[in-house]
């Protein structure tokens, strides 16, 4: 039983954050846009390089981005809390009933993994070389999210077994 209460917290947790991160971008949009607009524009990467023909100085790209980012997060906040009411219903059921109830919760989890890996990790730092800013460079929280939803994916993978007398 402890194994599976540390799983549901763990996910419980990241659905949490999730909420907070919808949270923070929804009642302050201006902050989160203002990362995705400059990391589109390239503005403040090295003078010179090669890359800046991949800029997008349009608004209307700057608000898509951010849209389908804040979308991704809502989707993944929503699936956080579904799988954890699933995984709180079965808490105490046989160890096939609860490692059914995971399948929502690794959903969520690796959509969010995906998330700073696709979007940040691979889109944000290498296609748009956010790398090279100084001022716009979320790679250091991106990574830190990636290991840690990761973390708790690895953990939500083990299966259950039923407990021993």
């Amino acid at each position: 039983m402890i194994t599976r209460a540390a799983k549901l917290l763990l996910l419980s947790a990241i659905a949490l954050f999730y909420t907070l991160v919808v949270f923070n971008n929804t009642t302050d949009f201006d902050s989160n846009y203002q990362f995705v607009r400059h990391v589109l524009m390239m503005d403040t990467t090295f003078p010179g390089n090669k890359g800046m023909w991949r800029a997008l100085s349009g608004p209307a790209w700057h608000l898509c981005f951010y849209f389908s980012i804040i979308g991704w997060e809502i989707l993944t906040m929503v699936l956080s809390w579904w799988g954890a009411i699933a995984m709180l219903r079965k808490l105490q059921s046989p160890a096939a009933e609860f490692n059914m109830a995971k399948r929502i919760p690794v959903i969520a989890l690796t959509l969010g993994m995906l998330m700073w890996l696709v979007a940040f990790l691979t889109v944000g730092a290498e296609w748009f070389l956010m790398w090279q800013s100084h001022l716009w460079n979320g790679q250091e929280a991106a990574f830190r999210m990636f290991v840690v939803v990761g973390m708790v994916l690895l953990i939500m993978l083990q299966p259950e077994r039923e407990e021993q007398p």
